[in-house]
């Protein structure tokens, strides 16, 4: 095997200890983020002078730095977005930024970034033919979801075209949505996942039925260790990529070693050992191979399992009023513990002042911040960062050597971005204070045709079981929605549907990622809709979209009142809006075995859910409408003209919501 397809390893730093741990293991990249516009807020993060030294410390050592600016872009961000990318430029020179929002690949050009872009995985670019729309846009790598099996990700690489490569995850946590189709979090309480802010409620405990709580949504993490091997054959597969940026050095050290013995040695039983021995000193959740062997595929969710970080150490004793445990390893000075599990109430993570043997007694210091009653005896504790003399001692070696990489002169930037040409506003002849304002249309998008007359333009999803029931004039008055998601296999099906459809006379397509453009570069007749899953919300992406032949936009309920305000304010594509209906909590490939279909699934806050199966997708709906159809006439008056309305046959055995939800209308998304 030639050195140019030995894939490199890359990997995480969420702080400086964590960097030096990856440079002192070898890494051949490791990806960061900033203090803004990285989908991992909760890590620590960098400053752009911390990093510049950090990077030159690295392009010293041969690690190559990229940067994680993989959130999605809100109207009044794009101009601070460009800024710190040109600032990047000057002082960081990072190989390579890692984008979701299609604002970054135009931001990156104007602000004269000389580097690679990569498309996060939350970018969703999930199909073959998609492959090729990234390339036209200027991306340099795709990241891959981590859904894909073995035989999936030898689809892709045999699709990828020159000048393309592709990474993949493998090693660390796993959320049950596709990444860029969840919204769970931002549902319940404005935090996205999309720009970062993730509270993860699928780790928390459901309950069905009168069963006992259960982690009905939580996934073990993954681990593709000894079958990494089939990898090394597929040449555009350019890296491996460990997650982990809220992960201590530690972690960060063991991981890169492993990985590296596994890609260097595959023919070496004994490499393989004691890269296995350096994953399980790594102290990560329990983890799978998930579903990467498509023979013999497992499922990564176990709710009758806990998913916990760290290694179990011991379990709280009381002696009179003192709360100790007991350790089963010995504990060094700067190790970190955790007390509880991560959604238990009063979990707290205690760093060990002093060495504690193994057996001794480990006191819990008391907590001002403690809140509700203390834990009580037998709660679990895990050992969750290690601080090992050696690799402290390396750390702080590399440490002294950043004094020969004094930060750069930190100068304020002055870029200003290039707004792309509005697009041309219809009229119609109503006026509203004086003013015109743009003629609307309201669409109602079902899964099956509807009984009776329509008074709405009627939108269905693709799928052969519909397209054959609604009648020929109605195909062609019809929009046609593609799925949130396209798998590798399923390439052939959407190209045979979206050819079926056109011959019945369907004009007008509703795409629900950019990539799907692929499907209609020789259909120059169609009419292409941005949908409500490109997760578009700035001015600069709707330019992108318009190069790829989209004609309008169709905009998610997820964004407050404030974000479509600035989104209206002359945009290239005329936009609509999701006004009403089951707006999924997210989209997944996963489901534990004991979860039934359109039951009810309650969360600890009585919060009604239900699952739903469509095709190869898992739909995950609230028990309860987004409904903003009484700010519609606001919404008409920003130059709002297409609103939609998404149905759901309502399951018999989930109660009806005696709520609805204005989803983050009046909130400040953060």
């Amino acid at each position: 095997m030639s050195k140019k397809h030995i894939p490199e390893i890359m990997a995480p730093a969420g702080d400086k200890n964590a960097f030096l741990a990856a440079v002192a293991a070898g890494a051949d990249a490791i990806y960061v983020g900033l203090k803004h516009f990285s989908a991992r807020m909760q890590a620590q993060n960098f400053s752009i002078s911390e990093l510049a030294q950090l990077a030159s410390l690295g392009r010293d050592r041969g690690t190559k730095t990229y940067v994680a600016m993989n959130t999605l872009v809100k109207p009044q961000d794009v101009e601070s977005a460009g800024r710190l990318i040109d600032r990047l430029q000057r002082n960081v020179k990072p190989f390579a930024l890692i984008v979701q929002d299609l604002a970054m690949l135009t931001l990156a050009k104007q602000a004269g970034y000389t580097g690679e872009l990569h498309l996060s995985t939350l970018a969703n670019v999930s199909h073959p033919a998609g492959l090729e729309v990234a390339k036209k846009l200027g991306a340099n790598r795709v990241v891959l979801p981590r859904e894909l099996n073995l035989d999936e990700v030898k689809l892709m690489a045999d699709a990828c075209p020159k000048d393309l490569d592709l990474e993949i995850f493998v090693h660390g946590a796993l959320c049950h949505c596709v990444s860029g189709r969840c919204y769970w979090s931002s549902y319940l309480g404005g935090k996205s996942g999309l720009r970062g802010r993730c509270v993860q409620p699928c780790r928390r405990l459901y309950t069905k039925g009168k069963d006992q709580p259960e982690r009905l949504f939580s996934c073990s993490d993954l681990s593709l260790d000894v079958l990494t091997k089939p990898l090394l054959s597929m040449d555009r597969v350019a890296a491996w990529k460990i997650e982990g940026r809220k992960k201590g050095p530690h972690y960060v050290f063991y991981t890169v070693k492993a990985y590296q013995m596994l890609r260097d040695n595959p023919q070496d039983a004994q490499a393989k050992k004691t890269a296995m021995e350096l994953l399980d000193q790594a102290l990560g959740r329990p983890s799978s191979h998930s579903v990467f062997l498509p023979q013999r595929p497992f499922q990564p969710v176990q709710p009758k399992e806990e998913t916990s970080s760290g290694r179990l150490i011991g379990e709280i004793k009381r002696d009179q009023k003192k709360l100790f445990f007991e350790p089963r390893e010995q504990l060094e000075t700067g190790d970190l513990v955790r007390v509880g599990y991560e959604d238990q109430p009063g979990h707290r993570t205690i760093p060990i002042r002093r060495r504690v043997p193994k057996r001794g007694r480990m006191d819990i210091p008391f907590s001002k911040k403690q809140v509700g009653p203390p834990l009580p005896t037998g709660t679990k504790v895990f050992l969750v960062d290690r601080r090992e003399p050696e690799l402290v001692k390396q750390i702080r070696e590399l440490e002294k050597e950043l004094d020969f990489f004094p930060a750069p002169e930190m100068k304020e930037s002055t870029f200003t971005p290039t707004w792309p040409k509005a697009a041309p506003r219809s009229r119609s002849k109503g006026r509203s204070n004086g003013k015109s304002f743009p003629r609307t249309e309201s669409v109602s998008l079902f899964r099956l045709p509807p009984k009776g007359k329509t008074w709405d333009r009627p939108a269905f999803w693709l799928e052969r079981s519909v397209l054959g029931k609604v009648a020929g004039k109605d195909t062609a008055r019809a929009q046609w929605w593609l799925p949130p998601v396209i798998w590798p296999d399923e390439d052939k099906k959407y190209r045979s549907l979206i050819k079926e459809a056109a011959r019945k006379g369907a004009r007008e397509f509703v795409l629900n990622a950019p990539w799907q453009a692929a499907y209609f570069e020789d259909r120059k007749n169609m009419t292409l809709t941005a949908g409500p899953f490109c997760n578009t919300a700035n001015k600069l992406a709707l330019d992108v979209l318009r190069g790829l032949g989209f004609s309008s936009a169709i905009i998610n309920p997820e964004l407050p009142l404030e974000d479509l305000q600035g989104l209206a304010q002359n945009p290239p594509l005329p936009l609509g809006f999701v006004i009403k209906g089951l707006w999924p909590f997210g989209i997944s490939r996963f489901l534990a075995d004991s979860v039934p279909f359109d039951e009810a699934i309650k969360s600890p806050m009585n919060e009604v859910a239900f699952v739903r199966k469509y095709g190869q997708n898992n739909w995950i709906f609230p028990g309860w409408e987004v409904d903003l159809t009484k700010e519609s006439r606001t919404l008409e008056k920003l130059g709002y003209r297409t609103f939609v309305t998404m149905l759901e046959p309502w399951p018999r055995n989930v109660p009806r919501p005696t709520r609805t939800s204005e989803f983050n209308w009046r909130l400040k998304l953060l």
